[in-house]
């Protein structure tokens, strides 16, 4: 859990020293969090935007993978604001695509051109596998932009080989519908090399994500090596979903805390495959590019950028 300050009309907005990281468990709340937060650094802003990972509705989110539910008008009377925003966590980094700078980006295969206010229209997609799987595209008209809320992570697995057929029939007998999310987050990991393990007829231990990638960088353990290679192909394949879902010509990108020690297999040519393996439309998916997000606090930069926006002016490049 991550709160900064933000100055809209800074020509960066985001605040990078006053940026601080607290554990979720050490607070009863976001509301107590965001208090201890401020009284820290000693601050006393006026609106608020909190980038959560869950569905929105209204003034108030359950979030997905936690017991808060939050309330921004709770939030607003507890820490005297004149505003609260709350935004669902994947739409609030695409809010801040505009802003990211070129060293904060890399490009695999052919990256994405930095987002320009253009006479023509644009859209832009992205998506990353962390405590779950976010997914979110960024529509950009006449230098305005919207960012969609969406749970696409929670749209049904598709696998498109017999071994990934495997995998989805043994994640079935566990959970019945199998979601992206089943397989692309940290847990998604886990369930693949766990799949693999039980279809190889081999004992499969509790693995944390990072250690079967570990293991998979030392080639010391086929099943990890296995799962990260499937991983990877099958996030290629929902990237190159997502794009002509939404209509993505403009660009794809990846963010998230998982893709670090992803990005070896990322590069290997594999993500790309399954990325333009679309049939009739491989060859216009084969142009889109596709860049990873580098940048270190994505999430509080699309804040940021919401702050920019609520301030009536664009966080797009003139």
């Amino acid at each position: 859990m991550r709160f900064a300050l933000a100055q809209p009309a800074a020509q960066v907005p985001l605040l990078a020293p006053s940026i601080r990281a607290y554990r979720v468990a050490q607070f009863a709340s976001l509301g107590l969090a965001a208090k201890a937060y401020l009284q820290e650094i000693h601050a006393k802003p006026r609106q608020a935007v909190f980038a959560l990972a869950g569905r929105i509705e209204g003034t108030q989110v359950q979030m997905t993978n936690h017991a808060w539910h939050i309330s921004s008008l709770q939030i607003k009377g507890d820490l005297a604001l004149e505003s609260v925003q709350l935004i669902n966590d994947f739409a609030a980094i695409g809010m801040g695509l505009p802003l990211l700078q070129a060293s904060d980006t890399l490009a695999l295969a052919h990256g994405v051109d930095v987002i320009h206010r253009h006479a023509r229209p644009q859209t832009f997609c992205v998506l990353g596998p962390g405590t779950g799987l976010g997914i979110s595209a960024l529509i950009v008209r006449d230098g305005r932009i919207q960012a969609l809320q969406t749970e696409g992570g929670h749209v049904g697995f598709a696998p498109n080989s017999d071994e990934e057929i495997a995998v989805l029939r043994h994640l079935r007998s566990r959970f019945g519908r199998v979601s992206r999310e089943r397989v692309l987050c940290g847990s998604g990991l886990a369930n693949v090399h766990e799949a693999l393990c039980a279809i190889d007829r081999v004992q499969s231990l509790p693995l944390a994500p990072e250690e079967i990638t570990e293991r998979a960088r030392n080639a010391s353990d086929p099943q990890c090596v296995r799962a990260v290679e499937m991983f990877c192909d099958i996030l290629g394949a929902v990237a190159g979903d997502c794009v002509l879902s939404f209509g993505a010509w403009d660009g794809a990108y990846l963010a998230g805390g998982m893709l670090a020690p992803l990005l070896p297999w990322l590069q290997q040519g594999r993500f790309r495959l399954r990325f333009d393996d679309k049939g009739r439309f491989a060859q216009a998916v084969g142009k889109v590019g596709v860049s990873l997000i580098t940048h270190p606090y994505p999430g509080l930069l699309g804040a940021a950028g919401c702050a920019v926006l609520a301030s009536g002016a664009s966080p797009v490049r003139t």
